[in-house]
């Protein structure tokens, strides 16, 4: 559904979320290897939410990624509007070029349906509550089982 350049800027926002604060930075190695992203791909990335004001980064030997933004007012759907834009939440689901309500694809309307939701969730959710329920045990940002105990306890 996301580019896998969506999917990994997430990923990296909520590891960063979960790892780092104005005292202590993440390294772009670290995100990369927890994360098993690319580290030249998610460093393009990186970069692109640091130019959009959602990361900042300091260079040095204490240096990496933090949040600039308040992670309680930072959506899902921003950070996916950063990456991919929105025309996702605009397309047909099959692909056609001119659907639409008056000329509808076999599964536009059904498809309308799941795609609002699916803003919604993104529009609502943020990545303080993201990490909230990382650290309640609720969800999971990666399956090594190692890093995932030590965030439970974060």
């Amino acid at each position: 559904m996301f580019s896998k350049s969506c999917e990994y800027g997430l990923q990296a926002i909520i590891y960063i979320a979960l790892n780092a604060s104005e005292n202590k930075k993440v390294g772009l190695k670290e995100i990369a290897e927890q994360q098993e992203i690319p580290t030249q791909y998610l460093s393009k990335i990186l970069q692109q939410l640091v130019k959009h004001k959602i990361l900042d980064s300091m260079k040095g030997p204490n240096g990496g990624f933090f949040l600039k933004k308040n992670p309680e007012k930072l959506t899902l759907l921003e950070v996916v509007t950063i990456i991919d834009g929105t025309d996702l939440f605009d397309q047909c689901g099959i692909g056609l070029k001119k659907c639409t309500d008056k000329n509808p694809c076999p599964i536009h309307h059904e498809y309308k349906l799941v795609k609002a939701q699916i803003k919604k969730i993104f529009e609502e959710k943020s990545i303080s509550q993201l990490c909230n329920d990382i650290h309640e045990g609720k969800s999971i940002l990666n399956f090594n089982s190692s890093n995932q105990l030590s965030l439970a306890r974060h």
